[in-house]
């Protein structure tokens, strides 16, 4: 089971010198980062939860969260309830329910790597398209080669990892570079 949790985006700090001058605010206390806040949602989950094992990684819009314990049906009960707990992205949990599996990107998404996106269909209608793809894909390719796609940034819980899952972890972890510490895109 994969979990996507979307992230808000930062807010540029700042105010600029006259809203620091005329402030009457007294510091604001330290807070958690949204990142911090889904990852302790996990770690609730996992409390209550003792048998399950998690891998948490971070992506360039969030967190990518494996349950590596066992296997569950993405339109199951189960699925649901742990896509409440951690607050799954609405999207994701649409698509794991009607493609009836979980997704997680391999690649970087194309314009994060500074390729624009190619709009085409398959089969190809013509052999123009298809070399239009082909070289589009090569100079995607080449652009993906200096990012990763997620970041492994913790474990926990059971230690214990389902053996189907080892191999996907190992397929996963080496497609998108999850310990490279490379810029993630």
């Amino acid at each position: 089971m994969f979990v996507d949790v979307d992230l808000p985006e930062p807010k540029a700090v700042g105010g600029g010198f006259l809203k620091k001058l005329f402030s009457k605010s007294q510091p604001a206390p330290p807070q958690q980062s949204p990142g911090q806040v889904a990852l302790a949602r996990v770690e609730a989950w996992q409390q209550k939860n003792t048998g399950w094992g998690w891998r948490a990684y971070r992506t360039r819009a969030g967190l990518r969260i494996l349950a590596t314990h066992d296997l569950f049906d993405p339109d199951g009960v189960v699925a649901q309830n742990v896509f409440d707990a951690l607050g799954a992205d609405p999207l994701y949990r649409q698509l794991c329910k009607v493609q009836k599996c979980y997704r997680a990107r391999l690649t970087p998404k194309p314009w994060r790597c500074g390729v624009e996106n190619l709009r085409v269909r398959w089969p190809w209608p013509d052999a123009r398209v298809e070399a239009r793809f082909k070289a589009w894909e090569k100079k995607y390719l080449s652009a993906c080669g200096d990012f990763a796609t997620c970041e492994l940034i913790a474990t926990s819980g059971n230690p214990q990892i389902h053996p189907e899952i080892q191999a996907l972890i190992q397929v996963h972890d080496e497609a998108t570079r999850a310990e490279t510490q490379m810029e993630l895109a």
